[in-house]
């Protein structure tokens, strides 16, 4: 061996012994039992099973799983059983061991721990939209078990996410993209509240480098100034706490880059519109636990003194904690610079809580040292368990039901005999109805809120008392599924509706099968989705349907779609056609789509070219245009797709298709005009839509395609669609804008 080569050893056994050491010491500063003995040798164990392999970023690969245990550690607050399984969670997968091996060696709760992280470990995502059910129907039956197997896993995924840097562009949109789909709202469900946030933000910050940048820079142009406004708006609030003879902690938090682009795509705003930037945390001992909640709320009565409440924004969850933990007064007081400032106030515990999540709730436990308990979350996992019941047969849409219950909201519903039922916001009557018993939600005709009549559909409010009228002849229509917002109630509706639909659905199978031997076609899976595809339809099932109630007929155009024909009058291609070659419309030829052959390399960037831009197919979910943040994806046909990043169909192929993803990267040279719009809104007055086409046509030089204004009330909002290069185009344009007087908001219309 060289001395190169003894030197890098020696420097690699420094960096593991050092990182093991900052574990150990952490676990050992914690109130768990102390089992530092099962923690070396599992650490021991796990260095030298992984011994000799390296990680992408070059470092031994042992200090991957040194990482999850520090985080599972420190960070959720978890104990021996969980950072040994965290020490070993690669072992199985990537070793010859078994978990038969881990089982003699420390016993079986950390094997089955193990176990079940091996389990999920490809990646909850498969290529295929089944597999990947499959596996998170896998996930959630394996959290039943055992909590901690998600707890780990999403200490896994953040420290991936932490090194994602040594990975290719595109695996990098794929595992950020099931970052953001997945496990920060897993997380935020857990109560991990930082652990999500960090999520979201790495998440945004490798999709949307220059974007997250931009936020970053700004927030740190806008530090100074917000400072003096939280020591302003501080000032007076400290001086009340030190009068009323509380411990405490004020803190500024600040929206994170993530929160604040998100607000900006939704409200179409940009940073400088954005006002709630900066929030207050007010963090005390209090005197005992008993009196927590009255003196969340003493502390309240007393800011109500100092500043102006907005009464529509106070929130209650000290007496009505949210379902993952979550407890805090929130209030929203008026600055004396006038602006709406919101002030949480939490004691030490429910701030540690809101942090750790499920994990703090341990250490809360009556007596010295503690332990861990698996059993806080029943309540949840048995809504996931129904839903696992019955899932929907399209993988996608099975995922997004189980998001929706992720990302809830929630509000407190009254019963009649006045008992509290938890409920996401934007539920209807109908979702509560189904909440209670399937029954009652099939046969549900109406309902009495606060004793009025209303319809099914009606949204209900946090403090509703809400009762459920049935009738036996009521049955479930296919329209429920347009106004119910619950995962539960959508899957049951689905399943019911599955139900009744199953003779029409066989109808339609059975002539399809006919219709395709009749003209010399053998039934497969490929052919029936490429016959879906044809027909607009999301999967096999709905083709089937649609033609077992005959809305579908099968014809000639089918053959030639099947044999690869295409009808000349076809017009299909040009949805994927963003662009024209000059301002003057000139007749378009049909594109030669560019085919992905076999041995393709997808981890380079593919750049999209003035030449080559007709090859690759702009679907209408996102019109991207150059300069915006885009990606490939390799479709059925093996052709390719260009999405901005931020679609919403994007966001479902990273999750779905992670291996069909590709970076994508913009070479034009402004030859080419693309489709955008702008959105304007100020005060009225006389003469101002002749300045702004003066500025767009005369000044600028671009072509207005068309020009929407409409005023009420001396106020006027409009909408321009315009012809443009590029986003720099784009932007030269709202610049130019700002300068019109009474133009008070301008932002892109995506």
């Amino acid at each position: 061996m060289d001395e190169v080569q003894q030197q890098r050893e020696a420097a690699d056994e420094k960096l593991i012994y050092d990182a093991f050491q900052v574990l150990l010491n952490d676990y050992l500063n914690s109130r768990h039992r102390k089992k530092t003995d099962l923690i070396t040798k599992a650490f021991n164990f796990a260095k030298q099973a992984h011994k000799g392999v390296r990680r992408l970023s070059g470092e031994p690969y042992i200090m991957h799983p040194i990482a999850v245990a520090q985080i599972v550690c420190s960070e959720i607050g978890l104990g021996s059983t969980s950072i040994c399984a965290a020490l070993l969670h690669d072992v199985v997968e990537d070793t010859e061991y078994t978990v038969e091996d881990i089982e003699n060696m420390f016993g079986p709760k950390i094997a089955q721990i193990v176990d079940g992280l091996t389990k999920i470990s490809g990646g909850i995502f498969g290529e295929q939209a089944s597999a990947q059910a499959e596996n998170f129907k896998k996930l959630l039956l394996t959290m039943s078990e055992d909590i901690r197997v998600i707890l780990i896993k999403i200490a896994d995924r953040l420290h991936n996410m932490r090194t994602l840097d040594s990975q290719p562009a595109n695996k990098q949109y794929k595992i950020a993209g099931e970052t953001l789909y997945l496990y920060a709202p897993l997380a935020h469900r857990l109560g991990l509240n930082k652990i999500k946030s960090e999520l979201e933000n790495l998440s945004f910050r490798f999709e949307h480098p220059e974007e997250y940048q931009d936020i970053l820079n700004k927030l740190e142009a806008t530090r100074v100034s917000r400072h003096q406004s939280f020591d302003n708006f501080t000032a007076p609030i400290e001086e009340t706490l030190k009068r009323m003879g509380l411990k405490y902690e004020i803190r500024e938090r600040i929206k994170t880059p993530f929160s604040i682009w998100t607000k900006m795509q939704n409200k179409h705003v940009s940073f400088d519109d954005i006002y709630d930037i900066l929030a207050v945390r007010i963090i005390f001992k209090p005197t005992s636990r008993e009196m927590e909640a009255k003196e969340c709320f003493n502390i309240y009565v007393e800011l109500s003194q100092i500043y102006k409440s907005h009464p529509d924004r106070l929130r209650d969850w000290v007496n009505h904690p949210k379902s993952n933990g979550y407890q805090a007064l929130h209030v929203t007081l008026m600055s004396p610079e006038g602006f709406w400032i919101e002030v949480q106030i939490r004691s030490e515990r429910m701030d540690e809580i809101a942090e750790q999540g499920l994990a703090a709730h341990w250490k809360y436990k009556e007596g010295g040292e503690y332990s861990e308990d698996e059993n806080e979350m029943n309540e949840w996992l048995h809504t996931i368990k129904e839903i696992l019941d019955d899932p929907q047969p399209d993988a996608m849409d099975f995922l997004d039901a189980i998001k929706l219950n992720l990302f809830a909201s929630e509000i407190f519903i009254f019963t009649p005999k006045g008992e509290i039922k938890t409920m996401p916001a934007d539920c209807t009557a109908l979702d509560f109805a189904f909440s209670i018993h399937t029954f009652l939600g099939s046969h549900c005709i109406g309902a009495k809120v606060n004793h009025k009549l209303v319809p099914l559909s009606h949204k209900l409010q946090s403090g509703d008392q809400v009762e459920i009228l049935t009738s036996k002849s009521q049955h479930v229509s296919p329209s429920w599924i347009n106004f119910v917002y619950t995962a539960k109630a959508k899957a049951k509706i689905q399943s019911i509706l599955r139900r009744d639909n199953r003779e029409v659905l066989q109808e339609g199978e059975n002539l399809l099968n006919s219709w395709l031997t009749k003209n010399g076609f053998e039934a497969s899976d490929a052919i029936i989705d490429q016959l879906a595809m044809f027909h607009d339809m999301k999967n096999q099932e709905e083709l089937f349907i649609a033609l077992g109630e005959k809305s579908v007929l099968l014809g000639e155009k089918d053959i030639d779609e099947l044999k690869g024909k295409k009808s000349e009058s076809s017009t299909n291609w040009l949805k994927y056609v963003p662009f024209v070659k000059s301002k003057k419309k000139e007749e378009a030829a049909q594109p030669e789509l560019f085919t992905v052959p076999e041995k393709f390399n997808r981890k380079k960037p593919i750049y999209i070219t003035d030449d080559n831009i007709h090859q690759y197919k702009f679907p209408d979910c996102c019109h991207p245009i150059p300069g915006d943040d885009v990606l490939g994806y390799i479709d059925k046909k093996n052709q390719i797709e260009i999405h901005k990043r931020s679609c919403s169909v994007a966001n479902m192929l990273k999750t779905s298709y992670g291996n069909r993803i590709l970076d994508a990267k913009w070479d034009m040279h402004k030859k080419l005009f693309f489709d955008a719009s702008i959105h304007m809104a100020g005060i009225d007055r006389r003469g101002l839509v002749n300045e702004v086409t003066r500025v767009i046509s005369n000044q600028l030089n671009i072509d207005i395609r068309k020009l929407t204004f409409t005023t009420e009330d001396g106020i006027f909002d409009g909408v321009i669609d315009l012809r443009v290069h590029d986003c720099e185009d784009l932007k030269e344009i709202m610049d130019s804008l700002k300068s019109v007087e009474g133009l008070k908001e301008i932002s892109r219309i995506m």
